[in-house]
């Protein structure tokens, strides 16, 4: 028997069991969005990379103690492919797992979940309030002041970019196109 691949409807369906903080389900659809992009772009599987990108922080409003682990458990019950929770898992790679990301869908997630708090944050400061007209040099100004989204990890962005071998601007603006497409739902 084939396994069971969850939907888009069914990840959102345990998105919305788990979660209630509005920035918190803004911030699942926004790396939602960039994984299905960046799926769409390098001819992966866009359905798997945004199931996996709504769910990535599924338990991080009821259970931030256990960031991950609670996620697996919730994974697993639901019948979640082992590769899907794994690369849930990689994302917290040297912050609360020690699952490498290792596929170029776990190194995307680790690299561009961080990132969308950082551009989310910088399309709010602007006048437009949208990411409509985020430039690059917009984020990496902002980038260098530390005291601006601070709990944005900039060294897992910095340490994501070199597993995929892209430059920071590269991902940056890979971030900045894929929200331009969700902008509508995300509120920018």
């Amino acid at each position: 028997m084939a396994e069971h691949l969850p939907t888009r409807a069914e990840a959102l369906e345990l998105l919305l069991q788990h979660n209630s903080n509005p920035s918190l389900i803004n911030h699942a659809k926004a790396v939602e969005a960039v994984m299905r992009y960046l799926a769409r772009k390098w001819g992966e599987d866009e359905e798997k990379w945004g199931a996996i990108g709504l769910v990535h922080d599924l338990d991080y409003e009821r259970h931030p103690e256990v960031h991950c682990k609670k996620t697996q458990e919730l994974l697993e019950v639901n019948g979640w492919p082992a590769e899907y929770v794994r690369a849930v898992l990689s994302h917290g790679w040297g912050i609360c797992t020690a699952v490498e990301p290792q596929s170029r869908l776990e190194k995307t997630l680790y690299t561009i979940d961080e990132l969308t708090g950082l551009v989310t944050a910088c399309a709010l400061v602007r006048p437009s309030r949208s990411v409509r007209d985020l430039e690059v040099s917009s984020v990496k100004k902002k980038w260098k002041d530390k005291g601006f989204a601070a709990g944005v990890n900039r060294e897992v962005v910095l340490r994501g970019a070199v597993m995929m071998g892209l430059e920071l601007d590269q991902v940056i603006a890979e971030v900045i196109a894929a929200m331009r497409e969700a902008a509508e739902e995300l509120g920018l």
